[in-house]
């Protein structure tokens, strides 16, 4: 019979091979934590090598994702479809083991972060959503949802500042099922982390109000196993267990040092780590007796079957409760969904004095929302300003969980990846609020929810100068921009309450992230015709034309299509044919027809006008060589909006003025 560390070299051995192989990698880090993985996924993890899916599998997030060679030796070795050629294509184009996964549930990948400390929050996210699904969804003696989150992180993740937004949460919202490992192996690449990184870590979380258990030896099988049993045991409180680990352990002359961090080990201290660990057995060869004491597919099997039968017990004392479940871990949206979206656009369509996008917003929140239980929501403290709470609906409290909304506190880099981890936990379809500029703050998590194609819509509020007295520091200028360049993410900025309807229809029917940019001030609403109405979906199409062929094109966005369709009103009425182009959602215009982009705007007319109050960059893209940009292309300033605008040539007259020279050019 195989020893536990035995099992845990089998890890120690696939991890140096690959990253030797691939000459790239992170050995050290996979060698150090394999006594913790080979405790936790043979003896504690609660999964189906035969069904990654399963919806009450215990949720496993590695936050320091460079221990990738870990995760994958131990998903091939119990049985996920992650066969041994993907292991030897490790960091090779194409194979499903890259150097950093984010998420590939079908091989048992829930999620990985390259950026150190974000899989802290993804994970405090799927806590969160676990204690929220259980408690609406469980009866007595029937508890369907019931597991545990798991997150290993690393001396990088704890130094991130993602890691004390995040927990600090978890600890004030009394995560009790989730249980953090933190590999204290003491080595980042730049060495000895003690003369960077030298805080009381366990202090720190038990500040936050976790439940720690400090100085257990990592590389100790049954210290692991009591500290894990120990964890478990704390039902209220998040756990932290501190295993003090080897970095690279088994190779003799690189353990211990910044030399098993990021690098493979060569061939040489592979060899002699193999006579360490007394595995004498050639690269990614793994012996059958210890293949078959890590293969849990039927152990696996078993834990689901017991569930199922749990969960038929559910279905018949509670079938529509069932039925819901399943079709929001599924991710479907109700089969009521069209007739949801048709009152919230009707309600929009209502809709008659000028008002703020953001206001708008939370109009469509108060149709849609009662509608749509999978919809949960939250503000980084910009409750009342983003207007993102849900009329009718109370917040979360660590004391009731039975709210429907968070306040998350000034964490807008947490907030953003906690709802990558309920996004990819399932059950929700997160969204948080807080100003546009405020985004860089968060940008990161941004960027992987685009990358994993996260459900999650991110309201962006006080979108452009239009903000006023709070100055440049909180105008947007380059935020519009640089997010539109972010691959999968789609972003809408509308510029009155049909336009904002269409982009909370479109962001819930989205497999992705969708970022929603809205106005302090309040905006006119436009009138359109029923085929108008239609193309808003589109991302661009016409909304004031002309009598012919046009002359010259305007294309705006949001609180400039106000003054746009002003100017091109008054130029039309002096005998000039210019056509208004309403743009809320450029990645969805780009993504239509040729025909259509056609229609909307002709090749042949090459005098155009981009007007929009940001960074001026991404237009040119649409107005061409011999057309101009009407943006802004500096801060901001302090001032009412009334002046601000003017201040920049925001005005009618200079639109017109802007059209009129191109037209004599």
């Amino acid at each position: 019979m195989s020893t536990p560390r035995e099992l845990a070299n089998a890890i120690r051995a696939l991890a140096m091979d690959a990253v030797q192989r691939a000459n790239s990698g992170h050995p050290g880090a996979p060698m150090g934590m394999a006594d913790m993985a080979e405790v936790l996924w043979r003896s504690v993890l609660k999964y189906n090598p035969g069904n990654p899916r399963w919806i009450d599998r215990d949720r496993f997030v590695l936050s320091n994702g460079h221990a990738s060679m870990m995760l994958y030796a131990v998903l091939y070795l119990t049985g996920y479809p992650l066969g041994i050629e993907e292991i030897k294509n490790f960091r090779q184009l194409g194979s499903r083991t890259p150097g950093h996964p984010e998420h590939d549930l079908d091989i048992g990948i829930e999620t990985t972060t390259g950026p150190l400390g974000q899989g802290v929050a993804n994970a405090v996210g799927m806590a969160l959503t676990e204690k929220l699904l259980a408690l609406e969804f469980n009866r007595p003696g029937l508890d369907v949802v019931d597991h545990h989150t798991y997150v290993f992180m690393g001396d990088g993740c704890l130094m991130e500042g993602v890691s004390h937004e995040a927990c600090s949460f978890a600890g004030t919202f009394r995560l009790g099922k989730l249980i953090g490992f933190y590999d204290d192996n003491g080595i980042s690449i730049d060495g000895k982390v003690v003369g960077w990184f030298d805080d009381d870590t366990p202090k720190r979380f038990e500040a936050y109000g976790w439940h720690v258990i400090p100085h257990v030896d990592g590389e100790d099988s049954d210290a692991v196993a009591e500290a894990i049993k120990a964890a478990r045991a704390e039902t209220v409180r998040p756990s932290l267990i501190c295993c003090k680990t080897v970095i690279g352990f088994g190779a003799p002359n690189r353990q211990g040092t910044k030399a098993a961090h990021g690098e493979a080990l060569g061939a040489d201290e592979v060899a002699l780590a193999r006579k360490t660990l007394n595995w004498p057995y050639p690269a990614f060869e793994i012996p059958a007796p210890i293949k078959q004491a890590w293969d849990h597919r039927e152990a696996g099997a078993a834990a689901e079957a017991k569930w199922n039968e749990l969960f038929a017990r559910y279905r018949a004392a509670y079938p529509q409760l069932a039925a819901e479940l399943e079709r929001r871990m599924r991710g479907d949206l109700p089969k009521t969904w069209n007739e949801i979206a048709t009152q919230a656009r009707a309600a929009a369509l209502k809709e008659s004095k000028p008002l703020a996008t953001r206001q708008t917003s939370q109009a469509s929140l108060n149709v849609i929302g009662p509608l749509l239980p999978e919809l949960l929501g939250g503000s980084a403290d910009l409750t009342g300003s983003n207007n993102t709470q849900q009329k009718n609906t109370t917040a979360v409290t660590p004391t009731d969980f039975s709210g429907h909304y968070f306040h998350y506190g000034v964490r807008e880099f947490g907030m953003t990846a906690m709802m990558n981890g309920m996004a990819l936990h399932g059950g929700f379809i997160p969204y948080g609020g807080t100003f546009l500029v405020f985004s860089d703050y968060a940008r990161n998590a941004v960027r992987l929810a685009s990358l994993m194609r996260a459900r999650v819509i991110l309201v962006y509020t006080h979108d452009s100068i239009g903000l006023g007295e709070d100055g440049p520091t909180h105008q947007p200028i380059e935020q519009l921009t640089s997010l539109r360049a972010m691959p999968n993410l789609s972003l809408w900025r509308p510029c009155d309450a049909l336009e904002t309807a269409v982009a909370w229809i479109a962001a819930i029917e989205r497999s992705g992230p969708t970022a929603l940019v809205l106005t302090r001030q309040a905006l006119p609403q436009q009138p359109r015709s029923a085929e108008q109405q239609g193309a808003v979906r589109r991302g661009g199409y016409v909304l004031i034309d002309c009598a012919g062929a046009p002359e010259a094109l305007v294309i705006a966005t949001g609180s400039e299509i106000g003054i746009a369709a002003e100017a091109v009103k008054t130029l039309n009425d002096r005998g000039r044919r210019v056509r208004l182009v309403s743009m809320p959602a450029t990645d969805i215009f780009d993504a239509q027809d040729a025909a259509y982009r056609e229609s909307v705007l002709p090749k042949a007319i090459v005098r155009r006008l981009a007007v929009e109050a940001g960074a001026t960059l991404g237009w040119w893209h649409y107005v061409g060589s011999q057309g101009r940009v009407l943006g802004i292309d500096q801060f901001g300033a302090s001032g009412k909006a009334s002046d601000v605008f003017p201040h920049f040539g925001f005005t009618a007259d200079n639109i017109v003025k802007q059209v009129e020279e191109l037209m004599k050019n």
